[in-house]
């Protein structure tokens, strides 16, 4: 016992005096392995504690508090701990940190008493004068303030207003932002949670508003990470969090928007409109004035569109906040009173159409209109009816928009809330006015006006209940007649949108008007409008009809109807109409709602109707070779993939495998009994082995196939899987015809993707693999331009989910780059690894794609690449630079940016070879990177210079224009690394001046502008 207690004097010696901050752990292990106790620890501390030294009674008290941190105390040795430091408390000035240090593990300790905590904090409020701690000891101080909140919430609160004035004490002055991010907590915490303030509200805001608005920027790599953003957020939360703060809150940011310095203006807007979300009207009465002026100085002066919308958002927030008063037959109505201001000030300036002030006044209006239903009844009834006097006054196309786009705004504003079915809509007096003036808009010339009119009778539709079904049809009447009679795009576009959106609040009018007349218009060779025959192309009207259908066909109901007619055009079309019926098909499966009646529209009608289009379009090709119909060109039958692609992907997944079984069932076993208008032979072959004649007519429909199988969601099973992969296989091996093969050969790969893992796969796989390297080693250019075909689309299918055999397949792409023959493609073929494919291998489509593929690709086969380039011949290496820029260039920029240093010789080298697809690759893949250059680039400026300059007078345009867009963004670099190359610059760029080409010489206009202003006294 004696040696332990020699021992433990010895630590405490060699703590104290020796300073040797290492023995309190020492101790504490001693603690921990029961060799003494706390008690004897105090015991032997016992000559430091009672030193005449400070220093020695601090160091003494140090020990004490490190051992604590690591030591699982009694409830005994606690409250005996606790009264030391409280003691300790009134000791010099010097001995206070470490005190501290030892009562925030106090406070934290669970056998801590009740009202020990309350105990605590009460002899530091009254014994440590916080403002001469260090910040250290402050933020401790901070954070122990916050445990006790969050642990003892119920004692703190039986303390009283004193908690808070201890608070007030203790952050009053407090200038570093890490402590003041903490003070906004603890404060945050006393007024959401409901702290008694008792006297000291006003304190509380005062020492907690001096930091508004908050002027703080954070130094450059701060290890911190505290934000001016956080900062404001916090405080804002402080002084919006009590309707009691109002008095003092809102007179202060009046007072702070009188300010120049635009972040306060915004601050104090922001502050105002979280604020009076939680006041009650009674808060603003005295203030509503001041306020009032503010606000409507800030939107009539000012030159920030971000001071100008939080400016609105605090009038429809103080708006909101007298819309929840009570109106009493005794007192004034606040909000009443608050319009009526708002009105006088405002309402004048909405009949001075050419005037600066009439949008602001009109935005001040409308913000007030959008708080409540109240305001906008009040609001609607002083200004709309001026507005539509106003309106029929005005001769000028200008002035009769603007008014327009006015009571668009408003109507667009209004906040309806009906109580009751019977309850009329607050414009319901006007819209009859409304409605006319609307549909006399739509009959001018002036697109602008037309255009404006088009959103007003959208902004109409869309108040609930407002118009009645004879308004609606002749809304529908005029937009019919715009769009097959006006020639301007912009309004074209307009009408087709307003059409849009209202086919979706009233289908019913759309089946039996707009649908009707979008078919006359196609199917006639000529039209009469009103006993005028349109002057215009035929081929445009069908045009515009073909997009107006799509646009409406939101609704089943609608897109049952639309769909018939297209696919009435499709059947009838040349080739171009026959694609633009494709592509408005594609939109209405995109836009249609999935439901089981839009999904057996498009699986049991469209998608069979198709196929039996393109069928019969197929064999009348093969049966005649003079004439072909345009449903069997590719640009078609590509369209055609796209509606079943995303069909099959988006609506109804189990009727979108009953479709896949028919037409796995058709190309297998030539089973034509579910298409329409059955008058097809039996068993076509359209999977056949070999070709003859004109079959690839017949074979290059597998797109129709691959664009539904590879599609289906991967919880959806695909029948007779094994075989349908075995004919593909031999398909894209076999047929000679581009589309047929390259098709057979991304339905293969959009399958194997799909696979689960497992024996079933790997064995494919290997079978595949053994296939595609066997016609590798054909003599045929042809053959064995098909297998790398199969071979690009298997390996991108395995690359997209990280399977481990795409490895030998990419290995084998690497090794083809030294080809004569297949060489180049296989340089192009990284792109397409790379690339996102759109009709197969893709999210939308459900195949299964990792996440960051392209840089796991990347960072395993960048060091392949370049040692590839090392040993290649000569007339080799473009290829391996060609396919390094097209890895690097669908890399995300951030990847690109760390991967540059150790790449960027080989890119620059790149830029010396003559092949064009090299060059403009490599340019792609800088230009981002120079735009945001890494240090590595800006060492190589010479080098990058030296290779830039020439190409800016390269035989090719997008070679020029792509050199051009570099040399421009490197004008953007460090002004001293740059401008020593500023007249070589200025002397290469004369030449692209005087291009031929347009385009060309736009790019070097812009690029020598900024070189030439480079240095200069009005430069950057």
């Amino acid at each position: 016992m004696m040696a332990e207690t020699s021992v433990l004097v010895s630590l405490v010696e060699e703590f104290v005096s020796g300073l040797q901050d290492s023995k309190a752990k020492d101790t504490a292990a001693g603690l921990k392995n029961g060799e003494f106790t706390i008690l004897q620890l105090v015991d032997a501390l016992g000559l430091s504690l009672t030193s005449t030294q400070p220093q020695t009674r601090a160091r003494g008290i140090k020990l004490l508090s490190e051992v604590l941190e690591d030591v699982d105390l009694t409830k005994k040795e606690v409250e005996v701990l606790k009264a030391f430091y409280e003691n300790r408390l009134g000791d010099d000035h010097i001995t206070t940190p470490p005190v501290l240090q030892g009562l925030r593990i106090l406070i934290q300790s669970p056998r801590l008493p009740p009202g020990a905590a309350v105990s605590i904090l009460k002899s530091i409020f009254h014994n440590v004068y916080v403002r001469s701690l260090l910040l250290a000891d402050r933020v401790a101080l901070s954070k122990m303030l916050l445990n006790v909140m969050d642990t003892r919430e119920a004692e703190l609160k039986d303390f009283g207003a004193d908690f808070v004035f201890g608070f007030i004490q203790s952050i009053d002055g407090e200038s570093d932002p890490r402590n003041i991010l903490l003070a906004f907590q603890i404060a945050k915490k006393i007024i959401h949670r409901g702290y008694s303030l008792g006297h000291y509200t006003e304190d509380l805001f005062d020492v907690t508003s001096c930091y508004f608005p908050v002027d703080f920027t954070p130094p450059p790599n701060d290890p911190r990470g505290i934000t001016r953003e956080e900062l404001v957020q916090e405080l804002r939360q402080v002084l919006t969090g009590t309707p009691k703060f109002a008095q003092f809150l809102l007179p202060l940011i009046i007072e702070k928007l009188d300010s120049d310095v635009q972040s306060a203006k915004l601050d104090s807007l922001q502050t105002l409109a979280a604020g009076v979300a939680t006041y009650e009207h009674e808060d603003l009465a005295e203030f509503l004035e001041g306020l009032w002026a503010s606000l409507r100085r800030e939107v009539f002066q000012t030159s920030s569109e971000k001071i100008e919308s939080a400016g609105l958002a605090a009038l429809t927030a103080i708006t909101s906040c007298l819309s929840r008063s009570i109106v009493k037959s005794d007192s004034e109505d606040a909000l009443s009173t608050f319009l009526d201001m708002v009105l006088k000030d405002c309402k004048h300036h909405l009949s001075e159409p050419d005037l600066k002030l009439m949008w602001p006044s009109a935005k001040l209006l409308q913000a007030a209109c959008s708080a409540s239903n109240r305001a906008s009844h009040m609001i609607v009834a002083a200004v709309m009816p001026a507005l539509i006097e106003q309106y029929n006054s005005k001769n000028q196309c200008s002035h009769r928009r603007t008014l327009l786009e006015v009571m668009l705004r408003f109507i667009q504003s209004v906040k309806s809330s009906k109580s009751s079915e019977n309850e009329e809509h607050m414009l319901s007096g006007i819209c009859p006015s409304l409605c006319c003036l609307t549909f006399a808009a739509l009959s001018e010339t002036n697109s602008s006006l037309q255009i404006t009119a088009t959103a007003m009778l959208m902004a109409l539709a869309r108040q609930s209940g407002l118009l009645e079904k004879a308004q609606i049809e002749l809304a529908v009447d005029h937009l019919a007649r715009l769009l097959l009679s006006d020639e301007d795009d912009a309004v074209s576009l307009a009408v087709v949108s307003c059409a849009g959106g209202l086919a979706e609040l009233h289908p019913n009018v759309f089946v039996s008007n707009m649908i009707p007349r979008m078919k006359k218009a196609i199917f006639s060779e000529s039209m009469e409008l009103e006993g005028e025959y349109i002057k215009q192309t035929q081929s445009a009207v069908r045009q515009r009809c073909l997009s107006m259908l799509a646009a409406v066909s939101a609704k089943p109901s609608v897109a049952q109807e639309s769909t018939s007619v297209l696919l009435e055009v499709l059947d009838a079309a040349h080739s171009e109409e026959a694609v633009l019926a494709c592509i408005s098909l594609k939109k209405i499966a995109e836009l249609v709602e999935d439901r089981e009646d839009s999904g057996r529209c498009f699986h049991d009608i469209i998608i069979p109707r198709l196929l039996s289009l393109a069928l019969q379009a197929a064999l009348k090709g093969e049966s005649s070779s003079t004439h072909q119909s345009p449903l069997a060109e590719e640009a078609v039958l590509s369209a055609m993939v796209a509606i079943i692609s995303t069909a099959c992907s988006r609506l109804q997944p189990t009727l979108a495998g009953q479709t896949a079984a028919k037409l796995v069932s058709l190309f297998l076993d030539g089973d034509v009994l579910f298409l329409p208008g059955n008058s097809f032979p039996s068993h076509i072959k359209l999977l056949a082995n070999k070709q003859h004649d004109d079959s690839w007519k017949l074979s290059q429909m597998v797109c129709l196939l691959m664009a539904c199988v590879c599609s289906l969601p991967r919880t959806v099973s695909v029948p007779q899987l094994e075989r349908l992969l075995s004919e593909l296989e031999e398909m894209s091996c076999t047929c000679s015809h581009p589309m047929s093969y390259i098709s057979a050969a991304k339905c293969f790969a959009g399958l194997v993707n799909k696979i689960p893992l497992g024996d079933s796969l790997d064995s494919l796989l290997q079978k595949t693999m053994t296939r595609i390297l066997n016609e590798l080693n054909a003599a045929a250019l042809g053959v064995r331009m098909q297998a790398f075909t199969l071979l690009i689309w298997v390996a991108k299918a395995l690359l997209l989910r990280y399977h481990p055999t795409c490895t030998t397949l990419t290995d084998k792409l690497f090794s083809l780059l030294d080809d004569a023959d297949l060489g180049s493609a296989a340089a192009d073929s990284f792109s397409l690894l790379m690339s996102d494919s759109a009709d197969v291998l893709s999210r939308r489509c459900h195949a299964d794609v990792r996440i960051m593929y392209r840089q796991r690709f990347f960072s395993e086969n960048s060091a392949k690449l370049v040692q590839g380039f090392t040993a290649a011949p000569q007339e080799k290496k473009p290829n391996y630079l060609k396919a390094l820029s097209n890895i690097v260039n669908k890399l995300p920029k951030q990847v690109q940016v760390t991967e540059l240093p150790a790449l960027l010789s080989l890119l620059l080298e790149a830029l010396t070879y003559p092949d064009q697809g090299v060059q403009l690759s490599t340019l792609s893949c800088l230009e981002p990177v120079i735009a945001d250059p890494p240090p590595a680039l800006i060492q190589q400026l010479e080098a990058l210079m030296g290779r830039l300059l020439p190409l800016t007078s390269a035989p090719t345009m997008n070679v020029k224009i792509a050199s051009l867009r570099c040399i421009y963004a490197l004008s953007r670099f460090p002004e001293h690394e740059v401008l020593p190359f500023r007249a070589r610059v200025l002397r290469a760029l004369a030449r692209p001046l005087d291009d031929k080409k347009r385009l060309v010489r736009k790019e070097a206009v812009q690029a020598r502008g900024e070189w030439f202003l480079l240095g200069s006294p009005g430069g950057r």
